[in-house]
């Protein structure tokens, strides 16, 4: 009867795990907390979420802006513990579609993390810049990667 109940929960969990989303809402923080952005940021998603290493994960970034936009940057850095550990800038075509009109946007950039990229605790820091390479908005939120991805916790699980 316990294996019973056992192999019960494990579907249960599984059916769960089905159900939750993939994507991810990320808590965003403005670099200056007191700037006035032309670019203002309502949110962030990852897909898939947790991260995992080797599997590509794409970042939204919805936005806003006043006065359109017809090409800039995309200045990604990635901090690991304080550590500088990558740094990109982008042509901001590439990640949205320009000219950006006034209202809601979204830029999407995606990475695919290499298997061995450590776990722990990242930040990555996104500026936005116009063609003249003035700061649009500035953003920073945390992110983590986790001891295994799910095809090694799936061998470890079989194991």
């Amino acid at each position: 009867m316990a294996g019973f109940q056992s192999n019960l929960f494990i579907v249960f969990l599984c059916s769960l795990s089905l159900i939750a989303p993939f994507a991810h809402a990320i808590d965003v923080k403005y670099c200056k907390k007191n700037k006035d952005y032309d670019v203002k940021v309502s949110g962030v998603d990852i897909t898939p979420y947790p991260i995992e290493r080797g599997v590509e994960t794409t970042f939204t970034i919805s936005a806003s802006t006043e006065t359109p936009i017809s090409g800039g940057n995309l200045v990604i850095d990635v901090s690991y513990y304080w550590f500088g550990v990558y740094s990109e800038t982008s042509d901001l075509c590439t990640k949205t579609t320009c000219p950006v009109t006034t209202g809601d946007f979204a830029i999407s950039h995606s990475q695919s993390l290499p298997s061995v990229t450590p776990p722990g605790s990242y930040t990555l820091t996104m500026k936005l810049q116009d063609g003249n390479k003035n700061e649009l908005t500035c953003i920073t939120f945390d992110f983590s990667i986790g001891w295994y991805s799910s095809s090694e916790e799936a061998a470890v699980a079989s194991s």
